[in-house]
This record gives C-alpha cells, sequence and structure tokens, in this order.
C-alpha cells in the first residue's frame, strides 16, 4: 500500500508517517514547510529505518500535485495540510479558507482525476463550537463554531460529504481533541515557529526558560477552576487512529466522522500542576482576558471509533506530559 500524507513533515503529520513506515505502508510526502521541518522526516526515517518520498510543494499548486499523483501510484491519501491557529484565523480569515478549503478542493479534484478514492481528512472538534452537551460524540449539533478555523473544517467537512455523492471518493473525517506529546525516542515533538499557539509547548518552553511566564487567557469560565477544560491526547494514539481509519476505509461506506479524544477532561491549571509533578519546576503564570473564540470546555465520546475502527486511546495524560517534556529538554530549539 501506498499512502499520500499532505502536511507530513508537521507534528501530527510526521509521527503518523512513522506509524504508517512502522507498519509497512510505502509513505509519500508533500508539504510546503511554512509551518513544519523537513529535519522531522530525516527523524522519522531514522527510527523507521525506512525512507520517506518527500515533496516540497503546496497542495494549491495543481501543476506539482498533477505531478505527484502521475509519477506515483497512490493507493490513499492523508490529509493534514492547513493552517490550524485558532487566534490568527480570527485576525486573517481569507487566509485560512484559501489554505483549509481550497487546499483540500483542489485536492479532492485531483485524487478524482487520478482514481485515487480513499481520504481521510484531518478535522477537528472546533465543529460543534459551543457544545450543546458534554461530551461530545458525533450526533451533536454542529456549526455552531466560533471562529474562522474552525469554520473552515466544518465547510470542507460539508464540501466533502457533498462530494462524495456523486463521485468514487470515499472520505472519513477525524474530529480530534487536543494533541499534546511526542514520540517516546523523543526524536519527534512538536516544534513551533515562532510563539507556541498550543498549551503544552508553551509549558514546556517556560519550563526550560525560553519564556518568561505563561498567559492563561481566562479564569472566569463556568468550570471547576474558572479556566478552560480540554480533552487533551497523545499524539501518538492520533497517528495510531489514522492508521485504523485506513484499514478500515468506513466499512464500504462514502462519508464517515469520527471522534479522537480520551473522554476525560482537563483544565489548564490542572494541566500546569501534573507538569510541575512530572517535571519538578514551578510554572509561572499570569491570567489574562478570554481570547475571542475560545470556549469554556470541550472533551468528547469516542465511543464510535472504539465501536467502528477498534481504536481507543492508550496513552494517559501523565504519558503525555512525560513525552512533551523530554522532547523539550532534548530538543530545547525544536527542530532548528
Amino acid at each position: 500500500m501506498s499512502v499520500l500524507v499532505t502536511g507530513g513533515a508537521g507534528y501530527i503529520g510526521s509521527h503518523t508517517v512513522l506509524t504508517l513506515l512502522m507498519n509497512d505502508i510505502d509513505v509519500i510526502v508533500v508539504d510546503n514547510l511554512s509551518n513544519s521541518s523537513y529535519e522531522s522526516l530525516i527523524r522519522v526515517e531514522k527510527i523507521a529505518k525506512k525512507e520517506v518520498k518527500f515533496y516540497q510543494c503546496d497542495i494549491l499548486n495543481t501543476v506539482d500535485m498533477e505531478y505527484i499523483f502521475s509519477t506515483h501510484i497512490i493507493d490513499s491519501v492523508i490529509h493534514f495540510a492547513g493552517l490550524k491557529s485558532v487566534g490568527e484565523s480570527v485576525i486573517e480569515p481569507i487566509k485560512y479558507y484559501e489554505n483549509n478549503v481550497n487546499g483540500t478542493l483542489n485536492l479532492a479534484k485531483i485524487m478524482i482525476k487520478h482514481h485515487v478514492n480513499n481520504l481521510i481528512f484531518s478535522s477537528s472538534a472546533t465543529v460543534y463550537g459551543n457544545p450543546e452537551r458534554i461530551p461530545l460524540d458525533e450526533s451533536c449539533n454542529i456549526g455552531g463554531t466560533t471562529n474562522p478555523y474552525g469554520y473552515s473544517k466544518l465547510v470542507t467537512e460539508q464540501m466533502l460529504s457533498d462530494i462524495v455523492k456523486s463521485t468514487s471518493l470515499k472520505t472519513t473525517c477525524l474530529r480530534y481533541f487536543n494533541p499534546i506529546g511526542a514520540h517516546e525516542s523523543s526524536e519527534i515533538g512538536e516544534s513551533p515557529q515562532g510563539m507556541p499557539n498550543n498549551l503544552m509547548p508553551y509549558i514546556t518552553q517556560v519550563a526550560i526558560g525560553k519564556l518568561k511566564l505563561l498567559k492563561i487567557f481566562g479564569q472566569d469560565y463556568p468550570t471547576q477552576d474558572g479556566t478552560g477544560v480540554r480533552d487533551y491526547i497523545h499524539v501518538m494514539d492520533l497517528a495510531e487512529g489514522h492508521l485504523a481509519a485506513l484499514k478500515n476505509t468506513n466499512n464500504g461506506l462514502p462519508f464517515r466522522v469520527y471522534n479522537l479524544g480520551t473522554g476525560q477532561g482537563y483544565s489548564v491549571l490542572d494541566l500546569i500542576k501534573s507538569f510541575e509533578d512530572i517535571s519538578g519546576i514551578k510554572i509561572n503564570f499570569e491570567f489574562a482576558s478570554r481570547r475571542p473564540g475560545d470556549i469554556a470546555e470541550c472533551w468528547s465520546d469516542s465511543k464510535l471509533a472504539e465501536n467502528e475502527l477498534g481504536w481507543v486511546a492508550k496513552r494517559d495524560l501523565s504519558t503525555m506530559i512525560r513525552d512533551s517534556w523530554n522532547w523539550q529538554k532534548n530538543n530545547p530549539n525544536g527542530f532548528n
């Protein structure tokens, strides 16, 4: 089997590429390296002792994408490529719709043209917006998204669900929650360029002294301690979820959606306290006002993925934090 992975040099992408290689699946990676590093793939090859075919190009570049699909026999596509910062999407919505929606449409058109019929799409729990109930399952209402990033994922899901009705394309949308952690080897992990957008790399960069303190956005949410609650999931569990979806191919159905989460919510202060207990390092923080687009809590019911894909998150919060911290300690400047 040969799988094309868009955005395969990124955080979740690189861990998924490694998981595919370790399961004897040939991988072709497309990444424009706008928010990732080729070094991640060099390290993936080192761990797996296998080669990855890599193309530095943008999925919006039809000429380059046509060349790749014409050159290789591709069985399936796992699609990570896209922009992912909630805060940035509020400031630059056009950029997010162009990359996330138009990029996916361009990819789908090329897949259909070349008779590549299986797509696994990297979606997000942000499509649920303000949750109608907790935990969130796949039957919950979608559409109340609170930021352009989430809406770009929602629009893309709807677009793909329409496309599969009149083409041979089959699509699995994986709505996952908050990935943290790193591969246990500490060779690959989350390596943000510039200021981290996500909580865990922000904490670890404060711990090693790269950043002075952590800003907690909001202390007045209706949660147990006033800070936001999220479902944190180990990036390797996510990678294994993509492998499970690849093997399952929707049970023959043209369009399927699955949550990937642990089913457990932790607040920002929970995460800080657990990190301090594991690392022995005190995290300096201060409270700031809420960010536009943020919600109080978001955590999952992932029983559908367990029942239909045979997938369940295996790694607990301590393992997630330990692996995040080991990655940061061993790679203080990430892949740079």
